[in-house]
């Protein structure tokens, strides 16, 4: 009986990580059902963009607000999680405070953590305050009804919760402290939960230690199901942030990818010398598909930018298209990519890892023509978001779908294209007849 504890704590860890592996597995077969893309160039610079924007949160201070909160909650969630490694060494082992040998370095460390988690629910409570009571524009969108803002919502309740079981733990466990009882060794500086110790003044020690046991593992178990809500939620940006920011794109602003078909077609009718009746070499023909009108057409980058959207609408809320009214959001865009993908894996899951096809796709389904022809291509989206997500790639590509797989381009842009094809311009004059408004001025 004496470690029964030990193994339920050893219990609940492996099936805490078993459903966490489980669910990575699922994701990296997602995101493998996109087409490959080629993304080994530069190494050194991928791997420096990684660290500036993903490790460093370059983009998220330009709002400085919003970016400053966003920092103390991300450092604080991730060194105050170094904590953890503690409890699950004092879980399975059946110590307590293991790390306390360190002295000094101890104190320090549970010092900052305290601070940290303090600065935690400052944060959280602000950014509470702006979804729900402030309501800013970015957060009220209609792509943000239903789950996305129940599950914003959740996410700080659980960080919330999570930083005030920490704290309570720490109390709890400094009382005990004070009142020398066995097992619980003085260890660790307490500078925000010696406060609540002061609530708890009074309380028997038998209660004390029933504080500090259900707060710890309440705190523990918090931990684990955090790490599983995450492939539901918004919040898996935590991790796919960083293989984001390092796959990104590392072309100019506003550079588009040209079709190799395409290209090949349009130097064999510039080149006097070629053959148009050769047969193409092997491997050089037309692409099955030209764009995307489905998950499965886009590259595995774009799939991986889908889950790591943060939802937070710094595109939606720069993009012109949407300021103006239009039914375009750069947030949904990704949102809609990431659903439909996850609608394809359960589709997989369903049918014994064959994908059986069930009449739907992203276009027209989820994203709507109207959306797509509505962006004006600004790369205002790309320039905005924190963690170098590119809606504007999967924009294009399904575009391009419709003209030159449907032929749905809109009725001005197929007057545009025919004028630049006969007139060598946009506009529906005669190359001849270009200057004749010069005459009269």
């Amino acid at each position: 009986m004496q470690y029964l504890p030990n193994l339920l704590f050893a219990l609940i860890l492996l099936s805490g990580i078993w459903f966490f592996v489980r669910n990575v597995g699922k994701l990296r077969r997602n995101i493998g059902l996109g087409k490959d893309r080629d993304v080994s160039d530069n190494r050194p610079r991928r791997w420096k963009n990684m660290a500036r924007i993903a490790l460093g949160q370059s983009k998220m201070v330009v709002r400085p607000v919003a970016g400053a909160m966003h920092i103390i909650v991300y450092l604080g969630f991730i060194i105050i999680n170094v904590e953890v490694l503690e409890i699950i060494i004092d879980g399975l082992l059946g110590t307590h405070r293991v790390f306390a040998p360190l002295g000094p370095l101890y104190d320090f460390l549970i010092a900052a953590f305290e601070i940290l988690a303090f600065l935690v629910i400052v944060a959280v409570v602000v950014f509470w305050l702006r979804r729900n009571a402030l309501r800013l524009a970015r957060f009220v969108k209609p792509e943000m009804k239903g789950w996305p803002s129940r599950d914003g919502n959740m996410i700080l309740y659980i960080e919330l919760v999570l930083m005030f079981l920490f704290l309570s733990m720490n109390a709890a466990d400094f009382r005990l402290q004070q009142l020398e009882v066995a097992h619980y060794t003085k260890a660790g500086t307490f500078p925000v939960s010696q406060f609540l110790a002061g609530l708890m003044e009074g309380l028997p020690v038998a209660s004390l230690i029933l504080v500090e046991r259900t707060a710890w593992w309440l705190h523990i178990l918090g931990i684990l199901f955090f790490l599983n809500y995450l492939y539901y939620s918004k919040h898996l940006h935590i991790l796919l942030a960083f293989p984001n920011t390092f796959f990104a794109s590392l072309n100019p602003p506003g550079q588009f990818r040209n079709l190799e078909a395409v290209t090949r077609e349009v130097r064999l009718m510039t080149d006097p010398s070629a053959d148009p009746y050769a047969a193409p070499e092997e491997g050089t023909g037309p692409p099955e598909k030209f764009g995307a009108s489905d998950v499965t057409d886009l590259s595995w980058v774009q799939l991986l930018a889908a889950y790591t959207c943060t939802e937070c609408g710094r595109c939606t809320s720069e993009c012109p298209a949407n300021q103006t009214g239009k039914k375009l959001s750069p947030r949904k865009i990704m949102m809609d990519t990431r659903d439909r993908l996850e609608e394809v894996g359960k589709n997989i899951d369903a049918n014994k890892g064959t994908f059986v096809e069930d009449g739907k796709q992203l276009l027209n389904d989820y994203i709507s023509p109207e959306e797509l022809w509505a962006c004006t291509s600004c790369n205002a989206c790309v320039q905005a978001c924190p963690v170098s997500i590119d809606p504007l790639s999967i924009i294009m590509d399904m575009r391009q779908y419709l003209v030159m797989e449907q032929s749905a381009a809109p009725a001005e842009l197929n007057a545009m294209m025919g004028n630049i094809e006969n007139n060598g311009a946009p506009w529906p004059f005669n190359q001849m007849d270009r200057l004749n408004w010069a005459k009269d001025s």
